[in-house]
């Protein structure tokens, strides 16, 4: 590698709209972070379907489903 062209590679930490803050190393100084893993709806099993334009309904009325059939 030539020297004195790679920016400095320093510790760092990245901090979570959430809270969290994860110590790393990094180029950049600090980095701010709207979702991570602890919050993110795929990580936390909190994840929702939404139902676009009752297509969920429709559906259920296509083949005739109730919540009965569940």
């Amino acid at each position: 590698m030539k020297e004195g062209i790679h920016p400095k590679y320093e510790e760092t930490v990245i901090k979570c709209a959430c809270g969290e803050i994860i110590p790393t190393a990094s180029t950049k100084k600090d980095i701010h972070v709207e979702i991570c893993s602890k919050c993110h709806p795929f990580f936390t099993g909190k994840q929702k379907l939404v139902d676009t334009g009752g297509r969920v309904e429709k559906f259920r009325r296509k083949f005739g489903l109730t919540d009965d059939n569940k």
